[in-house]
């Protein structure tokens, strides 16, 4: 059986995890959206 404190470890290692992906997702998503804006507006 889990204790409290072990359950609030994985729980907040989970988050840690999710909300890490998420901010790599995020990061990916702009350099892709600069990318195409540099392509698009590169004369100027």
């Amino acid at each position: 059986m889990f204790g409290g404190t072990s359950i609030l470890i994985v729980v907040s290692v989970t988050m840690d995890t999710v909300a890490q992906i998420q901010s790599h997702l995020l990061a990916h998503q702009y350099e892709g959206l600069i990318k195409k804006s540099k392509l698009r507006g590169g004369r100027r």
